[in-house]
């Protein structure tokens, strides 16, 4: 394993699940993000990332729309300049909206013949004919493993900005090991292939097949590290690095196509405080990361990244003061301590559910 790979050592703990019966839930985290801050000792360990993001990052716009109240994922078009996609989350209707660089929905695209069980995730691509498409993930799972196989919604990424109902191709997605639960998916854009990132403890970066078939499952194989508790992610324009971010900050790692563990973590950095950090994506000249949250009237930030985390000079060699956060063993004792905090809150967003039940 690279020196510079995550590797959680916490054990996987069972994700907790929305309880259907609660009305004005968003998830479990808002309840995750209360008991957090009960525990304002452990809190304080995180690990101190690179970026003062809340110095540097400027709010690009806010989403001014009501029907979107669960921002779940971000994705920058290819054929509409200034134009970012999103989408709600689970309970809503198979949609997807473009927002305008003022932040005004300029069109929505509905799935024709699908559902929105828990859609968690977006990325830009292209189709077998390499026309740019638009991949939605229905991969949300917070019962961790009460679903046996997931999907991916591919839609052609329209020429013209207008309201329309567009017919979507599924892919079935299935893990190699198990079921679990998931928010990120991204797409390599030098080989169009897809990746998802599990959430939790123990997260993993999981590959799909080369190519992408309808009528039977593709098999998710494990075949890098990512970080704990993670919410959505992008490849770099360069298709050389990616983004994976958390609730609280985003990892940035290199990616090689053929090495076996292939995800090696370059520098992580802090995003602006947010109610419930979900999305993320590179802009289109990848100097820097859109990060957006869940929640009515919510701003996107735009954060630059750090100069060695740029599509370019990944492959640059690490001077001996530029380590990448992991690499700190105070550092990781103090992320231990996150995490037991973690592992609290959600036990006791758990009780709180079941007797709300």
């Amino acid at each position: 394993m690279p020196a510079g790979s995550f590797r959680r050592t916490m054990p996987n703990v069972p994700a907790i699940g929305k309880d259907q019966k609660v009305r004005g839930m968003r998830s479990h985290t808002r309840v995750l993000a209360a008991a957090l801050a009960a525990l304002p000792v452990l809190a304080s360990a995180a690990p101190r990332a690179h970026a003062a993001a809340d110095d540097d990052a400027t709010r690009m716009f806010v989403v001014a729309d009501p029907r979107i109240g669960e921002s779940s994922g971000l994705a920058v078009s290819r054929r509409h300049a200034g134009i970012v996609y999103t989408h709600n989350d689970s309970g809503g209707s198979p949609r997807v909206f473009a927002l305008g660089p003022d932040g005004r929905t300029r069109a929505t695209f509905t799935l024709s013949g699908v559902t929105a069980r828990d859609w968690e995730g977006m990325a830009v691509g292209v189709d077998e004919g390499g026309r740019p498409a638009l991949y939605v993930a229905d991969i949300g799972d917070n019962l961790g493993g009460a679903w046996p196989y997931v999907t991916v919604y591919r839609i052609p990424e329209p020429s013209r900005l207008r309201d329309q109902t567009v017919r979507a191709t599924a892919f079935r997605l299935r893990y190699e090991d198990g079921p679990r639960n998931a928010e990120t998916v991204i797409i390599n854009p030098r080989t169009n292939r897809l990746y998802v990132a599990s959430k939790l403890f123990s997260g993993a970066l999981y590959e799909a097949p080369a190519r992408l078939r309808t009528g039977r499952s593709n098999i998710l194989r494990k075949v890098g590290d990512a970080p704990a508790l993670a919410t959505d992610g992008a490849f770099a324009p360069d298709g050389r690095s990616l983004v994976i971010r958390t609730y609280f900050s985003a990892h940035v790692y290199s990616f090689d196509d053929g090495a076996k563990e292939k995800t090696d973590s370059l520098r992580s950095f802090k995003l602006p405080a947010q109610e419930q950090g979900e999305s993320i994506t590179y802009t289109a000249d990848g100097a820097a990361v859109l990060a957006g949250s869940e929640g009515s009237g919510q701003p996107v930030w735009r954060v630059p990244l750090p100069e060695k985390a740029r599509p370019g000079r990944t492959g640059e060699p690490r001077a001996s003061d530029d380590r990448p956060d992991d690499g700190d063993p105070a550092r990781d004792r103090n992320n231990v301590g996150l995490v037991i905090a973690v592992g609290l809150a959600l036990a006791l967003g758990y009780g709180v559910l079941r007797r709300r039940g």
